[in-house]
């Protein structure tokens, strides 16, 4: 027979509390855990903001920017997600991805957020190929549309 298998007292990615035998109160680590994983699934943030809103709706999720204040203030570059009230906070690992609901575009962290920026549509030179500058300006659209760049 193999040892029982023991577990700390959080998982090891997003830090999603774990029950024990014995243990009062389970229901808030349960309920803990299912917020946490509710904001994690398909996850999404309203945009980035330094300091909380004035009146944040149930669900919300932003990501804290550097400098935060108030109730934000220590978490920059984490995941705020307003739940039962109160904020709770996700630190990102490397591999997580979310959905900027204010630009439209997909955000990745691996060691920070990448974000990448729009580069500008080719102009000027001294010869100018219409057709290369069509083609570049149809794959910029569509790396917009996939939510790699920002809607224009």
């Amino acid at each position: 027979m193999t040892d029982p298998f023991l577990f700390d007292s959080t998982t090891p990615r997003f830090g999603l509390p774990l029950l024990h035998a014995g243990q009062s109160q389970k229901e808030a680590f349960v309920n803990e855990a299912h917020a946490l994983a509710d904001a994690l699934l398909h996850g999404a943030i309203e945009g980035e903001l330094a300091t909380p809103p004035a009146s944040p709706d149930e669900g919300e999720c932003w990501l804290v920017g550097s400098g935060a204040s108030g109730a934000w203030a220590g978490h920059d570059g984490a995941i705020a997600c307003r739940q039962g009230g109160n904020w709770l906070f996700v630190p990102p690992r490397d591999g997580l991805r979310l959905l900027d609901r204010s630009t439209g575009q997909d955000l990745r962290f691996f060691g920070i957020w990448q974000i990448p920026s729009l580069p500008p549509e080719p102009t000027g030179g001294s010869t100018v190929d219409s057709e290369a500058r069509t083609t570049l300006s149809a794959l910029l659209g569509t790396l917009r549309t996939a939510g790699i760049f920002p809607a224009a």
